[in-house]
């Protein structure tokens, strides 16, 4: 899914986020659209129950290739699972969120947000471009949304249409600058 060092060879991931070369999946920014976030949360909560189990956090990782050991994962967690539930709430997923970028990226609340949010928004598009070139074909939007086990991963003939709807300059494929204004037209409904 991403490269390390920009080659399209071997990465290393890993949940702590302690390497540095690959962050294409860290939720880096405290700033992080709330509805972005509440979507990895529905992704993550395969039952919707509305929590997010060690078990379920395991295995979304897990789809998504990155090295988590179920050890590291609950003591990471549990933390912010409250008393008396099996799971993150979503509110616990939003605090732990936080908490991940202040340990491990020392992300502050005063952060540049817009050159933050051009950075999360670099990051999220690695994360679909597989072979680094600075493109998302179908393909590559397929094979991340069947890892997510999202049923529009099954039919490549849907994420044509994706990609289509999205692809200004009709080349079949998405560029960051497409991906870029498709993410900014997302709205955002107010509280």
């Amino acid at each position: 899914m991403e490269t390390a060092g920009g080659s399209a060879g071997q990465c290393n991931r890993s949940l702590g986020g302690r390497n540095t070369s690959s962050s294409s999946f860290r939720l880096r920014s405290p700033s992080l659209n709330k509805v972005r976030l509440r979507r990895i949360f529905d992704i993550f909560d395969k039952n919707n129950d509305g929590m997010i189990t060690i078990d379920e956090l395991s295995q979304a990782l897990g789809l998504l290739g990155l090295n988590a050991d179920m050890g590291e994962i609950e003591s990471t967690i549990q933390s912010h699972i409250q008393p008396g539930n099996v799971g993150l709430t979503y509110k616990d997923f939003e605090d732990l969120h936080v908490s991940l970028n202040k340990v491990f990226f020392g992300f502050e609340e005063d952060v540049d947000e817009k050159a933050q949010d051009e950075s999360d928004l670099s990051e999220a598009f690695k994360v679909f471009d597989e072979d680094g070139d600075g493109y998302i074909s179908a393909r590559e939007l397929q094979v991340v949304l069947s890892k997510l086990g999202l049923q529009e991963g099954r039919e490549i003939d849907r994420v044509e249409k994706m990609i289509s709807s999205v692809d200004r300059n009709h080349d079949g494929r998405v560029d960051f600058f497409e991906f870029k204004n498709m993410m900014s037209c997302v709205i955002v409904p107010s509280s």
